[in-house]
């Protein structure tokens, strides 16, 4: 943390020629939390160069900053009006008027009912919706009433979904399901229904991880659903355990998994590979003030993602040293799991079955109210945060530019079949069934189902408003500390 005190410190003396004069001592209480986002994004925001009310040059003085801050209805609409394209160029940006939300969001933390689900729409429908759970984490209510993955609901407590009230209705503290049989492709409510509560949960990403002989060779299979740091014991635990039974090849799913963090994403590179110790992972890309002061300060290492040989915790890494990896994917991959993809390319063969990814290389980090926007000594007077977008991250070739998602070749096309869906780890559920016979046929295209029948529409993680991020830890500043 007392790296990006640094930081924002430097940088805000540094470079903002403007700043000397917006002195916080002239900024009365109910305009704190304003005054917060404003210089927030104005210091870290990706496209600050790009939003003339962010400029350095906007205002002269602090009473100047009050009168156009005191203009907006609430900190919400302030952080709203100073996004660049908001809902285009920027997806993801989000704002918390409860820190601590926002943290156990981001350790992987939160309040549900342990059914992870999608939504899709009806067919010929532009309107009607119905959902499908995808998993279900364990030692949770949705486990405990019995909920299955390939459960299809119509209604949430009698009402049927809709594209407009999914949201409101699946985002309550307590709600029914109405369930719905999966007939020849029609939706058909079957009179069943399972009530489901939240309740706090620390949710492992590591789902199902397991060893599959097949003749000479032995699989290591990972479904993967977070990039969560404070699991990566749990996680290099599973590439300790592939390692001591001798995996030769290894598989990926992440079909469910919406992002998190860049460092734990990087040392799932590191477990997957292990050879390239060192070289670059990946490499940010921050906004133009930020970009100079590194340049000035010949600290462009701070902007640099290397595979290494530890956690975060610093106990060693778990390293197979594959030359190839088999990565599962749908509309629902995103953030890190994309790097994951893209960080790897340029170093071993990366395998991609299933569906097109998200398409977000963009990375946040978390700005507090405080000097050094850390949570050390956060302003008393509100609980605001901010996730701003601050970072476009490529691999060691410079490639970033997948905003439309990353596919797999055409003949690695995959689609979920809702009527054969099976069950997760399984040799005979059709995506992993795909990655063993592509492995046993030494690389034979897929034969499956390549038509949507159902559009996706959303998923359980994308209703979160921070559910398909990927960030950054503190900034290395090397010499700086």
């Amino acid at each position: 943390m007392r790296a990006l005190f640094l930081f924002g410190l430097s940088l805000f003396f540094v470079v903002t020629s403007c700043q000397d004069d917006l002195d916080d001592k002239l900024l009365p209480l109910d305009l704190q939390s304003r005054d917060f986002i404003w210089k927030g994004m104005n210091l870290y925001y990706l496209w600050q160069g790009q939003v003339p009310d962010l400029a350095d040059t906007r205002f002269q003085t602090q009473t100047q900053l009050n009168q156009y801050i005191q203009g907006f209805a609430s900190p919400e609409a302030l952080f709203d009006n100073l996004l660049f394209e908001k809902g285009t160029t920027d997806r993801f940006s989000v704002i918390f008027n409860d820190y601590t939300v926002l943290e156990q969001i981001l350790s992987g933390s939160s309040a549900t009912t342990g059914m992870d689900y999608g939504l899709r729409f009806k067919q010929g429908s532009t309107t009607d919706i119905f959902g499908w759970v995808r998993y279900v984490m364990p030692n949770t209510d949705a486990a405990s009433k019995g909920v299955q993955r390939g459960m299809i609901f119509h209604a949430v407590n009698g009402t049927p979904l809709t594209a407009s009230n999914y949201v409101s209705l699946l985002s309550q503290n307590s709600f029914t399901i109405n369930l719905a049989d999966f007939d020849g492709g029609n939706i058909t409510p079957n009179g069943q229904s399972i009530a489901l509560s939240r309740a706090p949960y620390n949710e492992n990403p590591v789902l199902v991880s397991s060893v599959i002989p097949q003749g000479d060779k032995k699989i290591g299979y990972l479904m993967y659903n977070g990039f969560f740091t404070n699991f990566e014991t749990q996680l290099n635990q599973v590439f300790a355990n592939f390692l001591s039974q001798g995996v030769t090849h290894l598989v990926v799913d992440l079909r469910y998994n919406s992002g998190g963090s860049v460092a734990t994403c990087t040392r799932l590179a590191s477990m997957i590979t292990g050879q390239f110790t060192g070289q670059i992972f990946a490499s940010q890309q921050w906004n133009q003030k930020v970009m100079n002061f590194y340049a000035s300060q010949n600290n462009s290492e701070a902007l640099i993602n290397r595979f290494t040989t530890s956690l975060g915790s610093g106990a060693a890494i778990s390293s197979l040293q594959l030359n190839q990896v088999i990565v599962l994917t749908t509309p629902s991959s995103a953030s890190a799991s994309e790097l994951l993809i893209n960080g790897l390319k340029p170093y071993i063969n990366v395998v991609q079955i299933g569906g097109v990814t998200s398409g977000k290389n963009v990375g946040s980090v978390t700005l507090y109210d405080s000097p050094n926007f850390t949570k050390n000594n956060v302003n008393p007077s509100h609980k605001y945060a901010m996730q701003p977008l601050v970072l476009k991250i490529v691999n060691k070739d410079g490639f970033g530019d997948y905003a439309d998602g990353i596919s797999p070749s055409a003949s690695n096309i995959l689609v979920e079949n809702l009527g054969n869906l099976g069950v997760l780890g399984s040799p005979s559920e059709p995506f992993l069934n795909a990655a063993l016979q592509y492995i046993q046929t030494n690389g034979r295209p897929v034969a499956g189902k390549k038509v949507e029948l159902f559009a996706p529409l959303s998923d359980s993680k994308k209703i979160l408003p921070f559910g398909a991020e990927m960030y950054v830890e503190t900034p290395d500043l090397g010499g700086l500390r």
